[in-house]
């Protein structure tokens, strides 16, 4: 087996690993009769041009992950030249990043909504990563997009880790004034002792 073939497995380890969580705890919390799209007022709230955007990268994710399953000639040709060793640390990361990303889907539980909005007689979650954080999701996901970079070490996702953080930088700020509007100084007194994507020093 080539090189190249060990990190193709790698990154198929990381994203199987992701999409098994996934499906394993979004079932456990699914509400009856949810909603699978967002309403009129969710799309308002994180607005419009965000919204497309984000819908913008998850096709062409989903794209690149197509291209990259059948080994197309184009996205070979946007290789990048990285070290072994660096690639090994970004499947690290990975695993990071999904250890990060299953302890706060667990944590969230019935509380997670994909949309800017709150379920009904939502509860604050400040347990488990949220003590120090206030979007450890947000995190997990930046690092899991960045370790999908390195251990491709492909052009086009490294252009869609790039795509993820902004759009997590641009969407935070919305979904904290959506728990203001909702929680008030609970919520501001929990924002002057977390970080928004990193523990507060």
């Amino acid at each position: 087996m080539s090189t190249e073939s060990i990190f193709r497995a790698a990154f198929w380890v990381l994203l199987g690993g992701l999409w098994v969580m996934r499906v394993y705890l979004l079932r456990r919390v699914r509400q009856p009769g949810e909603r699978p799209m967002p309403d009129r007022t969710a799309i308002a709230r994180e607005g419009r041009a965000l919204f497309v955007a984000r819908t913008l990268v998850l096709l062409f994710l989903a794209a690149v992950l197509v291209s990259y399953a059948l080994d197309s000639p184009w996205l070979r040709a946007l290789s990048i030249p990285l070290p072994g060793g660096l690639r090994w640390a970004g499947f690290g990361l990975g695993l990071c990043g999904l250890g990060l990303w299953t302890w706060t889907q667990a944590v969230l539980g019935r509380e997670y909504s994909p949309q800017l909005q709150l379920r009904e007689q939502h509860r604050l979650v400040t347990s488990g990563p949220y003590a120090r954080i206030r979007h450890p999701m947000y995190t997990a996901m930046s690092v899991v997009g960045i370790a999908f970079a390195l251990v491709t070490a492909n052009g086009c996702f490294v252009l869609f880790a790039v795509a993820l953080i902004a759009g997590f930088v641009a969407r935070a700020p919305r979904e904290e004034q959506m728990m203001l509007q909702a929680f008030g100084e609970e919520y501001r007194a929990y924002m002057h002792r977390t970080g928004r994507f990193f523990p507060k020093l």
